[in-house]
């Protein structure tokens, strides 16, 4: 028997995007669970990063596949910066809509595996993107936010749509 949750994705709109996580105090069998349903949904959607508020669970955890194999982040931080590039990124929970982001090239971070072991590793390209991209789910910020006006104006109607098809799913359940 699969005891697993089954996530169902949130998309723009849903206050639970737009809701800070809280930190995880400890890592636990139920966390772990949630950990492996993560990554399920992940490949599942075909994404390279998942946060939990993506499936509406507010708590500080993260999971990522670049193609080196999954890993789970808890209650990340990232202690040192360097350098800056500018990259078009997508995200699950606002799919068709692709936002310029500026970033540091290089970030030294700080967190927590599923095994509640502290993990210090410095980062770059993709996956300092991926790091970035997805902590920021955790304290409720959005791709759209880096948007400048001309994003924007280009893309407000298609968040327009996202919201009121989440207005309208939003009570039915997978």
């Amino acid at each position: 028997m699969d005891l697993k949750p089954q996530l169902r994705l949130r998309f723009y709109g849903d206050p639970c995007l737009r809701t800070k996580s809280i930190t995880v105090e400890e890592v636990g069998p139920g966390e772990r669970m949630l950990i492996e349903a993560m990554i399920e949904a992940m490949h599942k959607y075909e994404g390279v990063g998942l946060a939990a508020p993506q499936v509406g669970i507010n708590q500080q955890i993260f999971v990522a596949d670049i193609g080196e194999g999954p890993i789970a982040v808890i209650n990340p931080e990232i202690v040192e910066k360097e350098g800056s590039e500018v990259m078009e990124e997508g995200c699950l929970s606002i799919p068709g809509v692709l936002v310029k982001v500026k970033r540091p090239e290089r970030i030294i971070v700080r967190y927590k595996n599923e095994e509640s072991q502290t993990v210090e590793r410095e980062l770059s390209e993709l996956m300092a993107r991926v790091f970035q991209h997805e902590t920021d789910h955790l304290h409720a910020k959005l791709i759209v936010d880096y948007a400048n006006l001309a994003e924007k104006a280009k893309i407000k109607k298609q968040l327009k749509e996202l919201e009121q098809q989440h207005k309208d799913t939003s009570h039915v359940q997978d």
